[in-house]
């Protein structure tokens, strides 16, 4: 009888979750400045003049909104770029990030160099990066040798949405990035 109770209630737990999934996969609404450019293409019909007049409104108005900061142009680059110097910092899905849609696009791994080493009261490193990122170290293990400033790093995503580095080589330790 726990079996066929079971599986409604499996269902109607999925459900929401499907449906949110669902909802963020439907593509994102192109901003009215992309249409418009679109749109000018699309006529096929209309006189060079007047198709070229479409055109050349349509990448004014881009040109102005980008300008004034109120529309901003990204290629995939920058946003790999942008992913990597945010990694491991938990942060929504946005699309302005690419949004998750193109998993080569994900940042599993990073490489950096130490830029200053430190122990907290409980014996946890807390490593600065010399790119900023400030990483504290949240398991028990032990390094071999003292993290100093000019070695290498790399973090690697692991299970749970936790970290693990590798610093100089050594084994590694669990780590979260810090604000």
């Amino acid at each position: 009888m726990n079996r066929v109770l079971l599986l409604p209630a499996a269902l109607l737990v999925a459900a929401p979750v499907a449906a949110s999934a669902q909802e963020n996969s439907q593509p994102q609404p192109r901003p009215e400045l992309y249409e418009a450019l679109l749109r000018c293409r699309a006529m096929t019909d209309a006189t060079v003049e007047a198709r070229l007049q479409c055109f050349e409104e349509a990448t004014a108005s881009l040109e102005q909104a980008t300008d004034s900061g109120e529309v901003v142009v990204v290629d995939r680059a920058q946003i790999r770029e942008s992913r990597r110097r945010l990694f491991g910092i938990s942060l929504p899905r946005l699309p302005v990030f690419g949004g998750g849609d193109n998993e080569a696009d994900d940042v599993d791994s990073v490489d950096g160099v130490v830029a200053s080493a430190s122990q907290d009261g409980q014996g946890h490193w807390i490593i600065r990066l010399e790119d900023g990122a400030k990483w504290r170290q949240i398991d028990r293990s032990a390094l071999a040798l003292r993290p100093r400033p000019g070695q290498g790093v790399v973090i690697n995503r692991a299970a749970l949405g936790s970290f693990m580095m590798k610093v100089n080589g050594q084994q590694a330790i669990r780590v979260k990035r810090e604000l």
